[in-house]
């Protein structure tokens, strides 16, 4: 039994380095101010919580053995963290069963460990949805994908291929390019030469930013639309405005969202970081999703113990900056808003409807 006194120590793993640790610092800040909000609430079970952060950008082989290394030495008590599905594939055995593992990304889906909660979108509440929108609203028929090479990109598009089929959508092709590609030229000639109406992007960090630019660069925007489901404000701070025409994202959390919890969020975020923070953004956010997620699995079981987390996890809700939320089958159910980014920031258009395929 784990002393009261004694913080609740969470691992939290996100990218500080890579393609991805673009999203780092936003992360690891919104996370801080996380902790101070439920340590005012009385932390997690009466006790204060701490943050441990592990680089989720270093290699698999590391992150694992740090992670491992921490829970042996008692060092963390729940885990939790943005970072890509090979990462989360790589911890969840070393975890399972011992402490609460909130994997905060959107991600592939099927994810079914028990201890393993998930926190972030999944294809058939972004890409089916976002598809059939684009289709009926923009007419868009005739696909391209791009995606890094690696679980979640494979994921997705086998989700994809099957949506496709389903609303009547032609994929001309798949491309799938190393996680760090810098160059996007024979991608783009393909994409040129497919005459597809549409772009599924599902490249992640800098690696989309890159493709943006070279995008542009080539003036395909003016002939293509680009769909992506992970596409935050550090990303398209990074492209810059002139590659980010005809670009639209789906996601449940934006930082332009109108809703109660999404600009409380945002207030409370100046307020803790200034004006000058890193970009609060749809990874970060999920961070703070896991956080409060961890805190309402607790509440609901009255216990740290990882079988009574995952027989209570159904009882789970509360209402965040993504709206009302609540655990089914380990997944929290949420909202997810189709976007169009315009310079520098998204314009959201509005919330999607699931659809069953």
């Amino acid at each position: 039994m784990a002393s009261a006194d004694r913080p609740y120590r969470v691992g939290l793993v996100i990218p500080l380095q890579g393609p991805a640790g673009i999203f780092g610092p936003s992360c690891e800040a919104v996370v801080e101010m996380a902790a101070a909000e439920v340590n005012r609430r009385d932390g997690i079970l009466g006790r204060p919580v701490d943050i441990e952060v592990i680089d989720g950008g270093a290699p698999l082989g590391q992150v694992a053995s740090n992670v491992a290394r921490l829970l042996r030495a008692g060092r963390i008590d729940a885990l939790t963290g943005w970072h890509i599905s090979s990462v989360r594939e790589a911890l969840t055995p070393i975890v399972r069963g011992r402490i609460p593992y909130v994997y905060t990304s959107l991600y592939e889906g099927g994810e079914r460990t028990p201890g393993v909660f998930c926190a972030g979108e999944i294809p058939w509440l972004q890409i089916a949805p976002g598809l059939a929108w684009l289709r009926d609203t923009l007419g868009l028929r005739r696909w391209f994908l791009v995606g890094d090479d690696y679980v979640w990109p494979h994921g997705s598009a086998a989700a994809a291929r099957l949506y496709c089929r389903e609303l009547g959508l032609e994929l001309v092709e798949e491309m799938f390019v190393p996680f760090g590609t810098g160059d996007f030229g024979p991608v783009l000639e393909r994409v040129d030469r497919s005459r597809a109406q549409a772009v599924l992007m599902l490249l992640v960090g800098q690696d989309a930013v890159l493709f943006n630019r070279q995008f542009a660069a080539r003036e395909l925007h003016d002939r293509a639309v680009r769909f992506s489901p992970l596409m935050e404000e550090n990303m398209l701070l990074a492209s810059g405005a002139e590659a980010t025409a005809a670009l639209y994202v789906a996601a449940a959390y934006f930082n332009s969202l109108a809703t109660a919890g999404a600009m409380d969020l945002m207030d409370a975020y100046v307020t803790a970081h200034g004006p000058d923070g890193p970009p609060l953004n749809n990874a970060a956010e999920s961070c703070y999703e896991g956080i409060r997620t961890l805190e309402a699995l607790h509440q609901a079981a009255g216990s740290a113990d990882v079988r009574t987390l995952v027989a209570s996890a159904d009882r789970v809700g509360y209402d965040g900056p993504r709206g009302p939320m609540s655990m089914r089958n380990g997944h929290l159910q949420q909202r997810v808003h189709l976007a169009v980014a315009e310079a520098h920031d998204f314009h959201v258009i509005g919330a999607l409807d699931p659809i069953r395929t």
